[in-house]
């Protein structure tokens, strides 16, 4: 008679710090491999001033149980949904600082499946965030469908002058939270799992006692983004049993849109205008619905074969024949702005740039050093609240410059601290030093 394997723990918490975001699927995939994570339904933490839930537009669906082709094809904000469609990942919170604002605010329920017409990886969310790139597709045109609920919560700073030089106030608060929540909870019915929801915005928390009215940091529980409000959003989400990952992007503490410096500011709004997308009604039923995704889909190939063409020739005819298509009349002002500054434009890049300037623009908030260090000390009284990940990982992101390169070493070695303080001694691993990931052993495994 077989039995299902021991879980395993690591001795020490593991700490991967890797430069661009999607090489952390790699370290996530050893932990599986090694039964420190189980195979299916994980849950993830993630920090981050992006959600990283696009997903790959033409890669086939199947390319996720092939791992060389499938890391050889992700990127930094499309990294997560191939792993919810593997099957791995089926719960995700994303803690946004208050400057992004990509996805609404709340709980979202979803499908992640293989498109029967397209056999690429589609979402049946109807957000404007996947509107936009053209993934949503309906339930019935999905197979080998996975449940994702994604819990989007805002992430505040401390209040200037709430936070105590010794940590002893609100700390005190946050360990009469615990208690009591501990106590809840072995009066109910057991810790939360992905089958229940988030929370219920029914479910409140009491002040704690003697804590001057107010609960986890003196902040008020009702105000969207404090230290309670992020508790009480995803405590229920994580038992003190079940393994999860903490997922950073250094970005969160402090966001630069790279593209605007590299684009004046006229040349960054005709691409607004070009790329802006047109999104359904408000209660659009599903032939409207199919309707603004074939729309959307047509309008971004149109541009991406403009400037595919425009690599080749950018002449005069070239651009008036693009310019005169319904839309893309401003193209001609780019592109002659563009030239202006350079003589070979990267229309590529120029393309890229576009793709962030659709129902939202890329968010862009270089933080104070005093801002950081209160967005640090928010994440450091809810971290202490939950129970310990299983996995850590991390992500710079300041080659491409979302995290402003000025600023990365100083905030990587606060939150490194900041987990030291929490959790003990770290397993440190600066993988963003080494010149390229190794990918050996990072399958899944079912036995």
């Amino acid at each position: 008679m077989s039995s299902a394997p021991l879980k395993r723990v690591y001795t020490e918490l593991p700490v991967w710090v890797v430069e661009d975001h999607h090489d952390v699927v790699c370290h996530i995939y050893r932990a599986i491999a090694s039964r420190h994570l189980p195979l299916k339904n994980i849950k993830m933490i993630h920090l981050d001033s992006h959600p990283d839930l696009l997903i790959p537009v033409n890669m086939s669906a199947d390319t996720v149980f092939d791992k060389e082709k499938l890391f050889s094809e992700l990127s930094i904000e499309n990294w997560i949904m191939p792993m919810v469609y593997a099957g791995h990942v089926s719960c995700v919170a994303w803690l946004h600082p208050y400057w992004a604002q990509q996805i609404t605010e709340g709980e979202h329920r979803m499908s992640v499946g293989r498109d029967a017409s397209t056999t690429t990886i589609r979402v049946t969310s109807r957000d404007n965030y996947f509107l936009s790139d053209g993934l949503y597709v309906s339930e019935e045109q999905l197979e080998n469908s996975k449940p994702l609920r994604l819990n989007v919560v805002k992430v505040s700073p401390v209040k200037a002058g709430r936070r105590s030089p010794s940590g002893k106030q609100t700390g005190a608060a946050t360990e009469r939270w615990f208690a009591k929540r501990a106590r809840t909870e072995d009066e109910g019915a057991g810790g939360a799992s992905c089958s229940e929801p988030f929370l219920r915005h029914t479910d409140t928390l009491r002040p704690a006692e003697g804590g001057n009215g107010t609960s986890l940091g003196d902040d008020d529980a009702d105000d969207e983004g404090s230290t309670s409000y992020v508790v009480q959003r995803i405590s229920p989400f994580l038992s003190e049993t079940e393994p999860y990952i903490l997922d950073v992007d250094l970005d969160f503490f402090s966001c630069k849109n790279p593209f605007k410096e590299l684009y004046t500011e006229e040349e960054y709004a005709i691409l607004k205008e070009l790329y802006n997308f047109r999104g359904p009604g408000p209660d659009a039923d599903e032939e409207e619905l199919d309707e603004c995704v074939d729309r959307r889909v047509h309008q971004l190939e149109d541009l991406e074969t403009a400037f595919a063409d425009l690599l080749e020739d950018d002449g005069l005819e070239t651009v008036t024949r693009w310019a005169s298509n319904p839309g893309m009349a401003s193209l001609a002002r780019l592109v002659s702005s563009l030239k202006s500054r350079n003589a070979c434009p990267d229309y590529e890049m120029v393309h890229q740039a576009g793709l962030t300037c659709d129902s939202a623009e890329l968010p862009h908030h270089i933080s104070t050093d005093d801002e950081i260090d209160r967005l640090i000390s928010a994440v450091q009284l809810f971290l202490k609240v939950l129970p310990k990940p299983t996995l850590v990982t991390m992500s710079r992101s300041s080659l491409d410059e979302y995290c402003p390169v000025e600023q990365v070493d100083s905030v990587q070695s606060r939150v490194l601290a900041v987990l030291e303080s929490l959790y003990g001694p770290l397993d440190l691993h600066k993988d963003y030093e080494n010149s390229s990931t190794d990918t050996q052993d990072c399958q899944p495994q079912a036995s």
